[in-house]
């Protein structure tokens, strides 16, 4: 299912994400512009839109009227200093043309329950290798986690062994060149954001509030 970057009606223009609609039957709309008294009328529209493709929830973001409905998450950006210690560390395995189907199996498997986590497709592969920042982390033969920067981004963390996050981030982050890392997680992703904050990343920006809209 292809996204609709530009949804118009005459009462407003909308962004829908519908590419979860397949993996999770769930459908994202951000609202771009909405005629003034019309929302609820386009509201009605895009909602009927990704339900008639399959979603079974829809969430949305972008305008003040959906403070009305349940808060399903909030996106935070966090920054951290890279500031790593070579203790503790595991191994890297960077990803290549062989492996990356496996590395994306892990990310898609761990982030399956995970708020607002897109699942990668195989049209990712070709992003996910030519970016150079996806790694395997393991030791001693056995797998830690997978992880991926780019640009100063961290697109991707997730531990196959529990307790394990903190050591693949950190190995991870080894291989950074900036100073600071950026990454973008949910609210209710309280795990990861405790691993974060104990890592010495902040909460510098809510990107975003997503909203369970239920018609």
């Amino acid at each position: 299912m292809k996204d609709i970057p530009v949804f118009t009606t005459e009462n407003g223009v909308a962004s829908l994400f519908l590419r979860e609609v397949s993996y999770r039957q769930e459908s994202y709309i951000c609202f771009r512009d909405v005629q003034p008294q019309c929302f609820p009328a386009f509201l009605e529209e895009c909602v009927g839109f990704c339900k008639a493709v399959g979603a079974e929830k829809v969430y949305a973001a972008g305008h003040p009227e959906l403070e009305s409905f349940p808060l399903h998450t909030v996106i935070y950006e966090m920054q951290g200093r890279v500031e790593t210690e070579t203790s503790d560390m595991g191994n890297l395995w960077p990803v290549t043309e062989e492996t990356v189907s496996q590395w994306r199996q892990i990310y898609n498997e761990r982030m399956a329950d995970v708020d607002n986590a897109a699942t990668l497709t195989q049209a990712d592969e070709k992003r996910i290798l030519s970016s150079g920042g996806a790694y395997f982390v393991h030791d001693a033969g056995q797998l830690l986690g997978i992880g991926w920067l780019e640009e100063g981004c961290l697109m991707a963390l997730a531990s196959v062994l529990p307790g394990a996050g903190k050591r693949v981030l950190r190995t991870l982050l080894s291989t950074a060149s900036e100073e600071h890392i950026g990454l973008e997680v949910a609210s209710t992703n309280e795990k990861a954001i405790h691993l974060y904050e104990k890592m010495g990343f902040i909460k510098t920006a809510e990107k975003s509030r997503w909203y369970d809209v239920k018609l």
